[in-house]
């Protein structure tokens, strides 16, 4: 592979965002930031007098706060993060995902998003931070899916005239290839019957598939079964999570033996 497309699976993958869990530990489904974020941005901006700035979605216990140098500031909240992970899974904040994650994903447990925002003074700003938030927060749940418990907002700003938004964009990830072989197949065809999945993509690792289907063991001695993982966009006014856990019961379905499936969303829209 040379080097321009290299550099482009790697934006890729950045573009991506972290992979946030849907629902709780038994749903199997997993939602880029990236995915998510516009479906944010999307309902803030019916928030009268608000304009969104910087947003992130992370585990609840991840500090996110570093310096003032923003590769700084990445590195400490990566650190932060995985050091969250790992006291959640030991208090029990955070299970252990019923079937295998995605690479790199959250495990499951409550998340916490933390936005910027800019604000006219047509509003106590009091007041302004109250409604934005409880936008956030509805629509995390009703409009994704996501498990949000804590919602932290800074204003960075008082406008003096109207507050314009940009439009909210929904990612366009890469579409993916044509399924290979009979699991596959029957796979990528069992998730697209599904009312709410738009297409199947393949932006995850770079190798454009939008069905992954591997052998798994859980122990030395366990037998072993299928794992699937399915990746797909989601279209406007499907809740992502309900449409992971009939992608999950359609997939399920349609292959032969004991499987295991998982979902991941890279669009919403």
């Amino acid at each position: 592979m040379t080097a321009d497309p290299w550099t482009r699976v790697v934006r890729q993958q950045v573009g991506l965002g972290r992979l946030l869990p849907l629902g709780g530990a038994r749903d199997g489904g997993w939602i880029t930031e990236a995915a998510a974020e516009a479906v944010l941005r999307r309902a803030a901006a019916e928030v009268p007098g608000v304009r969104l700035g910087r947003l992130r979605i992370a585990l609840a216990d991840a500090d996110g706060t570093g310096g003032t140098d923003e590769a700084e500031e990445a590195g400490e909240a990566a650190k932060a993060e995985d050091a969250a992970a790992a006291e959640a899974e030991e208090t029990g904040e955070a299970e252990e995902a019923a079937v295998p994650a995605p690479p790199s994903a959250l495990p499951p447990g409550p998340l916490r998003v933390t936005a910027d925002f800019a604000a006219t003074a047509a509003a106590p700003l009091t007041d302004t931070a109250s409604r934005l938030r409880l936008a956030l927060a509805t629509a995390a749940d009703r409009r994704l899916g996501l498990t949000v418990t804590e919602v932290d907002l800074r204003i960075t700003e008082l406008l003096d005239g109207p507050a314009d938004s940009p439009k909210a964009r929904a990612p366009q990830p890469a579409p993916a290839r044509e399924s290979n072989g009979p699991d596959e197949i029957r796979a990528a065809t069992a998730a697209l019957s599904v009312p709410g999945v738009v297409r199947l993509t393949g932006s995850l690792g770079g190798l454009g598939r939008g069905v992954h289907c591997e052998e798994r063991r859980h122990g030395p001695d366990a037998s072993p079964h299928r794992h699937v993982r399915v990746e797909l966009a989601v279209a406007a006014g499907h809740r992502p999570l309900d449409v992971v856990r009939q992608v999950r019961t359609a997939v399920a379905a349609a292959l032969e033996g004991r499987t295991t499936v998982a979902v991941l969303v890279t669009a919403v829209g």
